[in-house]
């Protein structure tokens, strides 16, 4: 058996692979693993629990609160939230653990579990393999007055909103703004934090029903979000994932502006105010390389990682670095925040533009993307990818014939069953070639 945890949680189809005694029997296994500190220092652990809106997270988040509580940990059912919601509330409400039932920007079906600790940070590898270790082990069951408490507070989101609308370093009056949540669980708190921090806003994708989530709306489908800010004469266009963690933008002219140049933007709005932490960039291998020659021009170090904010967050840890994050809209802005953070993303994004007084068109051509495909395939062994002879053979060749001016990333995804081929080279001819060909042994070499 594989290991459970993915890159971000615990992930898969809803009732099939996440089911609700899986949901529970994890629950059991976190609050034994992270509910000591209260069992230590002498008072009841305390945990938080929110979800996005799909149908699924319902019965998962029941049981989640269910299984939290019958290990004896008080459970705040904080209802329809962020990702980053729970992470801050988790810190600031000073609990012992925090647990997001989501499946971010994965289609409605799926569903999936995120643990975060008392600090509010996602969990390292090594405390997911103690829970996973843990799970359904024997255990003492506590009884009577032992066993945990559960309450709902379906207003405590709003603590966190005031904290993200109160970093905005300019205020958004002036601008107008194409909000879309993907029917996420965004889709009221996002528009609300840009209209408390001056905006004013055009609301669409933000009309959950449990089942539409990320159904064309959202980051991962962001044309809708940016013909309505062409539509609507609007400034600039934001679109979050159905979590909101991930933030996509579009400029007034329709042109999505991705989270590389999202980062560069911000970056050199943080380098100029003199907040750049060492004066470094954190992105991940699958960032364009025209992020990291944009910053070589303004002096900006960047450093790379492994995919997923989380090794992001660790680098700019160990490096104490402030801004960092992924191409696919995790940005990280650590003065503000412990996790990727879409919403958040967004106020300091449109901030800068408030400030610069210059076109969103303007901000992001500085930071000019070389051409690049992704392309997924299916239905593939995604754990050879890295072994297997005729595709390592397949992208050497392929890293020969682009050479510096050019490259090859080939990656199995952390939470779904494809490998992913990413080609950057000088023209969009000769990156959709290789990578098309590449695809192609893939599929043939690793077919299930």
């Amino acid at each position: 058996m594989g290991r459970l945890f993915g890159t971000d949680g615990v992930r898969g189809l809803a009732n099939r692979d996440v089911t609700a005694e899986l949901a529970l029997d994890l629950a059991v296994a976190a609050a034994h693993v992270l509910g000591q500190r209260g069992v230590f220092s002498g008072h009841r652990p305390r945990a938080v629990v929110g979800r996005d809106p799909r149908a699924s997270g319902e019965f998962l988040s029941a049981a989640v609160c269910a299984g939290l509580a019958s290990a004896g940990i008080d459970v705040i059912d904080v209802g329809v939230v962020p990702t980053p919601a729970v992470a801050y509330l988790t810190g600031d409400m000073n609990l012992d653990l925090g647990v997001m039932i989501s499946a971010s920007h994965n289609p409605m079906a799926d569903n999936g579990i995120k643990f975060f600790n008392r600090s509010g940070f996602k969990l390292d590898d090594d405390v997911e393999d103690q829970i996973e270790a843990r799970l359904r082990e024997d255990w003492e069951r506590p009884v009577g007055a032992e066993v945990g408490r559960m309450s709902q507070d379906y207003d405590a989101v709003w603590r966190y909103v005031e904290h993200i609308v109160s970093t905005v370093p300019h205020r958004l009056d002036g601008l107008k703004v194409v909000v879309d949540s993907a029917n996420g669980s965004a889709s009221e708190v996002g528009p609300e934090a840009l209209r408390r921090a001056g905006a004013e806003v055009v609301v669409i994708g933000s009309y959950p029903d449990g089942e539409n989530i990320n159904e064309g709306y959202g980051a991962t489908s962001p044309r809708r979000m940016a013909a309505a800010t062409v539509g609507h004469w609007a400034h600039a266009g934001v679109s979050f994932d159905g979590d909101a963690d991930r933030c996509i933008a579009s400029d007034e002219d329709g042109q999505i502006v991705d989270g590389d140049q999202i980062m560069g933007i911000l970056a050199l709005a943080h380098a100029d105010r003199g907040t750049l932490a060492n004066g470094t960039l954190v992105t991940t291998v699958m960032s364009n390389l025209g992020l990291k020659l944009a910053m070589e021009k303004a002096g900006i170090r960047t450093v790379q990682t492994s995919v997923g904010d989380r090794y992001v967050l660790e680098e700019m840890h160990r490096g104490g670095y402030s801004v960092g994050g992924e191409q696919s809209g995790h940005v990280l802005l650590t003065d503000f925040a412990t996790t990727g953070d879409g919403v958040l993303t967004a106020l300091h994004l449109l901030s800068r533009l408030a400030e610069s007084k210059v076109a969103m068109s303007q901000l992001a051509s500085g930071i000019v993307r070389l051409p690049q495909i992704m392309i997924n395939v299916k239905g593939v062994d995604k754990a050879r990818a890295s072994t297997d002879e005729g595709v390592l053979a397949a992208v050497r060749d392929a890293e020969a014939l682009l050479g510096e001016t050019g490259r090859v990333l080939l990656r199995p995804s952390g939470t779904e069953a494809l490998v992913r081929v990413m080609v950057e080279a000088v023209t969009q001819e000769q990156a959709d070639s290789v990578a098309r060909s590449l695809a192609t042994v893939v599929e043939e070499r690793l077919a299930l």
